[in-house]
């Protein structure tokens, strides 16, 4: 699956608001019912919850990969979050996050999920993020996740 099929123009929020790792969540969520109105978007927060409650998903410096199955999810549908000024995130490293990639998927989506977890850990490992943050609408974020697909 394609990583800009995954993360939606309307589902990026380049400026995110929140501060804790928690409301980081709920404004994700409520990016992707924004797009996806048919989700539940309560039962999206809490499997996303219930995952980072038993493992921390920041996966590099500055970075975190939230990311449950929902039943209603179908196929996988995701929200990117931009935070330029960090994210107490509990992360190993003690350090803010400042990019978030939010994946909600169906349980038949295991294959898919983890192809489109090796294309982020690609992008990101790529130095792309700098581009990312200096993005000036969602449409750019957008264009650049189509060159890792």
């Amino acid at each position: 699956m394609l990583l800009n099929e995954v993360f939606n123009k309307q589902s990026i929020r380049l400026n995110l608001e929140s501060k804790t790792k928690e409301a980081a969540f709920a404004e994700l969520v409520e990016a992707i019912t924004d797009v996806h109105p048919e989700l539940d978007r309560d039962q999206m927060l809490a499997v996303i919850q219930e995952r980072e409650s038993k493992m921390n998903t920041s996966v590099a410096s500055g970075v975190a990969i939230p990311h449950g199955y929902y039943p209603g999810a179908g196929d996988l549908v995701g929200a990117i979050g931009i935070s330029k000024a960090g994210i107490a995130y509990d992360a190993p490293d003690h350090k803010p996050v400042h990019f978030i990639f939010l994946i909600v998927m169906g349980e038949a989506n295991r294959e898919k999920h983890l192809s489109v977890l090796s294309r982020t850990m690609s992008m990101i490992k790529s130095g792309t993020l700098p581009h990312l943050q200096a993005a000036k609408s969602p449409e750019e974020v957008h264009t650049i996740l189509s060159r890792f697909n």
